[in-house]
């Protein structure tokens, strides 16, 4: 796994403390110094849903490089008390392929999230932890009206995840890759919610 100097820990786009949880970081990915463990994360058969089964450590480094190198897209890392727990992406869905799919509203903010691999027992309720983070941070810019979600079709359980986070399930759509299964969380939701 890759470190960080204690002295020198990367600036986080996010921070917040959840009771009973911990305190969850948001912090850039950097391609270089976090190959190891993402190539590792996007390479597991758990993964397949991520697209990257059989890629090598160079087109894994190549492809969040690239994705570095844009405005509209960017990768994170999730960090729970100082562990990566979680590769998060966010892009804009009328600058990704996604956007030529559905009828994109101004406001819309997409988002992807690979939960790392568990160390040890499954821990109930880390993904719902995680996930009231992300949507903290991806609904604290104000320009945000709506969070799209388009996981792969045949991927029932991260599906059935973001329903129970109050998302509402919209088509399927063909991208290139996949077949995959709209769903939009708007701040209004999240508002009524509480």
């Amino acid at each position: 796994m890759p470190s960080e100097s204690p002295a020198r820990p990367r600036e986080a786009v996010h921070e917040q403390t959840v009771d009973g949880f911990g305190t969850v970081r948001i912090v850039p990915l950097d391609p270089a110094a976090d190959l190891d463990l993402i190539h590792r994360w996007v390479t597991e058969e758990r993964a397949r849903f991520w697209g990257m089964l059989g890629h090598s450590r160079e087109q894994v480094h190549e492809t969040y490089e690239y994705l570095d190198s844009l405005t509209t897209h960017h990768a994170f890392l999730a960090q729970r008390d100082g562990e990566p727990v979680a590769l998060f992406q966010t892009y804009e869905p009328a600058a990704d392929p996604v956007g030529d799919c559905y009828e994109v509203r101004s406001g819309d903010f997409g988002l992807h999230l690979l939960i790392g691999p568990a160390d040890g027992a499954m821990e109930r309720g880390f993904t719902g932890g995680l996930l009231k983070v992300l949507i903290a941070y991806a609904l604290a810019d104000p320009g945000h009206q709506r969070i799209v979600v388009e996981p792969d079709a045949r991927n029932v359980k991260a599906i059935d995840r973001m329903v129970r986070a109050g998302f509402e399930l919209g088509p399927e759509i063909d991208k290139p890759e996949k077949r995959a299964r709209l769903a939009f969380l708007s701040r209004d939701r999240v508002e009524r919610r509480g």
